[in-house]
């Protein structure tokens, strides 16, 4: 059983400090996009670091905290990441996407060539963990992995907008290639493969909008 404590950290706004503080996240978040042209510029390690430290903030089912995140650097290794999800996204456009999935993709102009993969100075393939081991190497039942995952894998694109960033959700099907390549055990499903980087100049990202407040949610 979990100790418990006083949650002394916690921080009580003023309902005028609350929407100014709401209103400055929203501005922010609301410039974030997806590209697909990124700059070969580094970006610091310890910027990564502190970025997945924050997504491993998440909630997560029983404390689990079922997630790996490998953030990849290294060229070479960026470089047979790209073989092997091209070769994978060829053979996906050629013959295993239905054609209403294919449409939906026609405005974005996406196809399996996948530069960015080894221009974009990090990778963070993010995995899920099925189940856990113990000490003794006992296998350990997680619970609500993905939607842990996702949560978390929210969180780290946040934070790494937050220090602006760019990122890119990448997800070849299938993916178990990333495990054989950065040498995952058998427990680590790939959930998805997160590439960021700096914006390159001049990037032109699709004139796109969301949904207004009044078609996502609803007050009762």
């Amino acid at each position: 059983m979990p100790k418990f404590r006083d949650y002394s950290e916690y921080k009580n706004y003023s309902e005028g400090e609350m929407i100014e503080r709401s209103q400055k996240y929203l501005e922010e978040i609301s410039i974030r996009r997806t590209v697909r042209e990124f700059s070969d510029k580094e970006v610091p390690k310890e910027v990564i670091e502190n970025c997945i430290r924050a997504a491993g903030t998440a909630p997560s089912g029983a404390n689990q905290q079922p997630w790996t995140f490998v953030a990849v650097n290294n060229p070479k290794i960026k470089k047979i990441i790209r073989e092997k999800a091209e070769e994978e996204e060829r053979e996906f456009y050629e013959h295993r996407a239905p054609e209403d999935w294919l449409e939906a993709l026609e405005p974005f102009d996406t196809d399996a060539h996948k530069p960015f993969l080894e221009t974009a100075p990090w990778l963070i393939p993010i995995f899920v963990q099925r189940y856990g081991k113990s000490e003794n190497n006992k296998r350990i039942k997680h619970y609500y992995t993905t939607e842990s995952v996702g949560i978390a894998t929210g969180i780290l694109i946040n934070a790494l907008n937050h220090c602006g960033l760019a990122t890119l959700t990448h997800t070849p099907s299938p993916m178990n290639f990333l495990n054989e390549i950065l040498d995952r055990p058998k427990n680590e499903k790939p959930f998805l493969l997160l590439v960021v980087g700096y914006p390159k100049d001049g990037v032109q990202v699709p004139d796109i909008s969301k949904k207004p407040l009044n078609q996502i949610a609803k007050f009762v």
